[in-house]
């Protein structure tokens, strides 16, 4: 009994970001690996969402071990697809070690490319790689079956631009899809006669189904798009980046800003405590080594990438972990006001 009272049941919120999904990879399998974690719910946006997907097809069929390996067995399959990928690095960048793309003539040719040209006009008949990935490696049937676990999949209304939450019993390789679908690169998704891009742009990930329908009060958020940048960006391409990562980050920034207004009132007696609880903020991240890859590095799939990314992941999850498993249950391990209301009274 003792032993089950130290279990810490948590929420996870998994951003998007391309293949830097890898660094939540590194994070997922670190905390599987800890039986002091149990998971309540998680919310997932475009690369969010697949990892989340993945994980819960392997739990379902083989518990922990199951969902560690079909992370690891997904990921080593998108890694084995660079061999046939149209952006390359620059054999300097790899003669030295720099993950970028600031010497590739590829990339800067495909990014000008897509900038220019419609995905309906160059990929006519909506070729992607990523369906194919997931039809193999993740089981919907055992996904939506797997009723231990909430899942929420965010995607972007075309139409409305309203963000539209895919719950675990609606989950469909194109609900998916839908969610990773990114406008300048892949034809819209339709879903029930609606059509849907990356849901990044309104969630990344979306956070009020977590505290609305989970059971958990901690939400520990995987972020994988710094939030800061220390100098101003001058070229192109690195002000596209930056502008790619405010934007990314807006949605989440908005809602915790929300819960931060909630818990303040609750705090100051002005909402009733029974009826409304505190929702506590936890952030695993490794801004430090994530600011080092520019934005363009999303595309970056060669498998030496991928498990640096990994590797910087279950690092980051190890010393957090260390450091702040105390605090689910019973405070926020994040300061929300410093880190997105520096500029603000409240």
């Amino acid at each position: 009994m003792a032993e089950k009272q130290n279990v810490k049941r948590i929420n996870l919120a998994l951003q998007g970001g391309g293949s830097h999904g890898a660094f939540t990879w590194g994070v997922l399998d670190r905390l599987l690996s800890d039986d002091r974690i149990e998971l309540d719910g998680i919310s997932g946006t475009s690369a969010g969402a697949v990892n989340a997907l993945v994980m819960a097809s392997g739990l379902a069929k083989n518990g922990r071990a199951g969902a560690r390996k079909a992370l690891e067995e997904f990921w080593m399959a998108v890694g084995e697809q660079h061999l046939t990928h149209p952006i390359r690095r620059n054999p300097l960048d790899i003669m030295f070690g720099r993950f970028g793309f600031d010497l590739s003539w590829s990339y800067h040719l495909f990014a000008s490319f897509t900038h220019l040209v419609s995905p309906y006009q160059w990929n006519p008949l909506n070729l992607n790689p990523l369906r194919e990935l997931i039809g193999k490696h993740i089981d919907f049937e055992s996904v939506r079956s797997l009723d231990r676990l909430k899942i929420f999949v965010s995607a972007t209304s075309v139409e409305t631009g309203h963000i539209r939450v895919f719950r675990r019993e609606e989950l469909t390789e194109s609900a998916l899809m839908a969610s990773t679908a990114l406008p300048l690169m892949f034809h819209a998704v339709e879903v029930d006669s609606q059509h849907y891009w990356d849901g990044g742009f309104v969630g990344n990930p979306a956070l009020y189904p977590l505290f609305y329908e989970c059971q958990s009060q901690d939400i520990v958020i995987v972020q994988i798009n710094p939030l800061k940048r220390e100098a101003v960006p001058k070229s192109v391409f690195e002000i596209q980046d930056r502008m790619s990562e405010i934007s990314f980050n807006a949605s989440l920034a908005s809602e915790l800003r929300a819960v931060h207004f909630v818990n303040r009132l609750i705090q100051k007696g002005a909402l009733d405590s029974e009826r409304y609880h505190q929702v506590l903020i936890h952030m695993i991240e490794s801004e430090d080594e994530m600011r080092k890859l520019g934005s363009a590095t999303k595309l970056l799939i060669e498998p030496q990438f991928l498990r640096h990314l990994f590797d910087l992941g279950s690092k980051a999850a190890d010393a957090w972990l260390e450091k702040n498993l105390d605090s689910v249950g019973r405070e926020s391990s994040v300061d929300i006001r410093a880190r997105f209301l520096e500029n603000s009274k409240n």
